[in-house]
């Protein structure tokens, strides 16, 4: 029987202590990553120049699980074990039959999920004696979590942060800077990437596959440097699923299973971090719908193709196949920046191609609708990005409402909105609008993919 408990505890001595690694539980093999020189299968040697070994070991990893080490498990416990909220308010709302249950991962320092890799990145690349990492960031909920992890193991860091959302949410980048970062407009003119985007269009409002650019370039031209990413690897999904893991723990305390899990997805951490244990559990046979909320405005999952692609814009990462609206294409300048991009994480487009996982796709208004419903009932202010999983969530209250039916529904709610009141003053004023889907614009982007033979 559900409990009437609002929030579900773990003690800190039932933190997990290993990560899940979904790679050997994948109903297919995942495509490997190619050297776009060679057409080859990327080696451990192609990768060493912009990541520690470590993080390469976990990113090819067949093993189940990998253990955190006591270093990483002891900064976790700054916030975790996170709550598990049931909604009670909401579901009140909404009139419906449902149980809505939300992993709230606000209450880490930096407000996101985001700090549960970017620890661990750091700590792997200050063992191997790192001193600088180059990363980018959209929202600057990644930016900031990076920044974070650095300042505790001593290491400098620069931000390539999206110049539409360095303009929209400067005290993302003001916290940044207050951790130690060193925080630039993506496109710049420092890189010689940046520079090409600005020569032809030096209104570029940026993308995050140009920000990465900028920031692969900047750790590849520079010894002492390495390449942090925020989302779409492997091990960065790896190091997320501590969140599900939790999650199975306290749902089993009150005797809950989810009939539906739902996340937002840009490129993928924060969805992987809470779906992936239970992906699992469906593969092995169990009825869980599985649903991947991205905006329509960028929507690589329900409009893209599964192709081989680079992962940024200048063509300097290696081809990785996962759903991709092409290389070149730039989104509107939506204020879920965290969901801008033009790819996704290869083992969630994996899922989705094996009809696993379900992407739906949504507009920007109907996503601030279900925000300030879930603000003004639970308290809490989500960020644009997690609105979209709260969109996608309520519409499947709404749906038991309908027809009865008591399901028990799990939302990743991946972070707070504090930075982004400026998005809420605009919806607030009836100043928001949705952006249609781009059609031309991702028709033409596609044109530009390269042609890879199957390895």
């Amino acid at each position: 029987m559900a409990s009437d408990e609002t929030k579900i505890l773990l003690r800190e001595s039932e933190m997990p202590q290993r990560w899940y690694n979904i790679n050997p539980d994948l109903p297919a093999p995942l495509a490997p990553p190619i050297h776009p020189g060679t057409g080859q299968p990327v080696g451990p040697e192609d990768l060493a120049p912009i990541f520690p070994m470590e993080l390469i070991k976990q990113e090819v990893s067949m093993e189940p699980y990998i253990e955190i080490p006591d270093e990483i498990q002891r900064i976790y416990r700054l916030w975790r074990p996170s709550p598990l909220y049931r909604a009670h308010r909401l579901e009140k709302a909404l009139k419906t039959p449902a149980r809505i249950y939300y992993k709230n991962e606000s209450f880490s320092p930096p407000g996101s999920h985001k700090p549960n890799t970017a620890v661990a990145q750091a700590y792997y690349n200050k063992q191997e004696g790192v001193k600088r990492l180059c990363t980018e960031t959209g929202a600057g909920q990644w930016g900031s979590a990076l920044s974070f992890g650095c300042s505790l193991f001593g290491i400098e860091c620069t931000v390539y942060m999206v110049k539409v959302s360095y303009e929209q949410k400067p005290y993302r980048r003001v916290l940044m800077e207050t951790w130690g970062s060193t925080v630039h407009p993506s496109p710049t003119k420092l890189t010689n990437a940046g520079r090409t985007i600005l020569e032809k269009d030096p209104n570029s409002p940026g993308s995050l596959g140009i920000a990465i650019s900028e920031a692969v370039e900047d750790a590849a031209t520079h010894d002492d440097a390495k390449y942090s990413l925020g989302s779409v690897l492997n091990h960065v999904l790896l190091h997320q699923t501590i969140v599900g893991q939790e999650v199975k723990a306290q749902l089993k305390l009150v005797d809950e299973e989810p009939d539906v899990i739902v996340g937002c997805v840009g490129g993928g951490s924060n969805f992987a971090g809470v779906a992936f244990p239970f992906v699992k559990d469906k593969l092995n046979g169990k009825k869980i719908d599985i649903i991947a909320c991205e905006p329509e405005a960028c929507p690589t999952l329900t409009r893209g193709v599964y192709r081989y692609d680079f992962g940024d814009t200048a063509m300097l990462t290696p081809l990785l196949k996962m759903h991709t609206l092409g290389h070149t294409f730039v989104p509107e300048p939506i204020h879920a920046g965290g969901l801008r991009y033009h790819g996704d994480a290869p083992l969630v487009s994996l899922l989705v191609s094996q009809n696993v996982i379900e992407p739906r796709a949504y507009h920007q208004l109907p996503t601030f609708e279900a925000a300030l419903n879930f603000a003004r009932t639970e308290g809490s202010l989500p960020a644009p990005e997690t609105a979209h999983a709260l969109r996608g969530a309520i519409d499947e209250a709404l749906k038991c409402k309908e027809t009865g039916e008591e399901k028990c529904i799990l939302i990743a709610y991946s972070g707070h909105g504090f930075f982004d009141l400026g998005a809420y003053e605009k919806y607030l004023s009836g100043q928001l609008e949705d952006y249609e889907y781009p059609k031309e614009k991702i028709e033409a982007a596609l044109k530009e993919l390269p042609e890879v033979a199957a390895p």
